[in-house]
């Protein structure tokens, strides 16, 4: 969910980028068939781990999810319809977090300790799916371009909340796309490390990073209320 280009963040008439794109009322039917889409992909998130996206077999997903070929046919039509709805719902609940965050504080540091959080909370807790989160490159054209430019426009969101906190003095004076692309490169890498079996919850791993990333580049950082948390290996 990084970009490879070097582009400069947009002016204030791209405002739609601190806007999530799933807002629209979902029906009862709608919420029930997204559950089991979501049971599924956290029934397959350990073959991904194991196996990788490409060499896991819809037959392999099915029977992890202990469905039958054709009951697993009647929510994702392919591999390649899982892959997009594991990166698309994961993009939604981040654009959702910046809204939020921008509503819960006026803070830069803050912001981005909650989206920070909440965009590895995604990752590793929420909707699992491992290293598919990181492989766009395996999506069809169309569906990999909607998935890029929403990502474009979490990034942007993100880079806003640097540029507004540089203005402010509350974060140190660098170039905001490095700083937003080498926080979500951190972030995203973390799905490649990460095992919910092992001794810290996703949640632990999240906080740790999350503060940390965010020390990294506040102008005065305050004395922590509470010692990190030692994350065991």
């Amino acid at each position: 969910m990084v970009r490879k280009s070097n582009g400069r963040l947009p002016g204030p008439s791209a405002g739609t980028a601190t806007t999530p794109s799933v807002v629209h009322a979902r029906t009862p039917r709608a919420r029930r068939r997204d559950r089991q889409r979501d049971a599924i992909l956290r029934a397959t998130a350990r073959l991904f781990r194991e196996r990788g996206f490409a060499d896991t077999g819809m037959r392999d997903i099915a029977a992890a999810a202990d469905l039958s070929a054709a009951n697993l046919y009647h929510y994702f039509n392919g591999k390649h319809d899982l892959l997009f709805y594991c990166q698309d719902r994961a993009l939604d609940r981040m654009l959702a977090a910046v809204s939020s965050a921008r509503k819960a504080s006026s803070s830069a540091p803050e912001r981005l300790r909650l989206v920070f959080t909440a965009h590895l909370q995604t990752l590793l807790d929420e909707i699992e799916g491992a290293t598919a989160h990181l492989q766009i490159d395996s999506l069809p054209p169309p569906m990999r371009e909607a998935i890029v430019r929403k990502r474009d426009r979490y990034e942007h969101a993100l880079r806003r909340i640097i540029v507004a906190g540089i203005a402010a003095g509350e974060l140190v004076d660098v170039d905001p796309a490095i700083v937003a692309r080498a926080a979500l490169g951190a972030m995203n890498w973390t799905v490649t490390w990460f095992r919910p079996e092992g001794p810290d919850s996703a949640a632990a791993v999240g906080d740790v990073v999350s503060r940390f990333l965010v020390r990294g580049v506040a102008a005065r950082t305050p004395a922590a209320r509470r010692p990190f948390p030692v994350v065991k290996r």
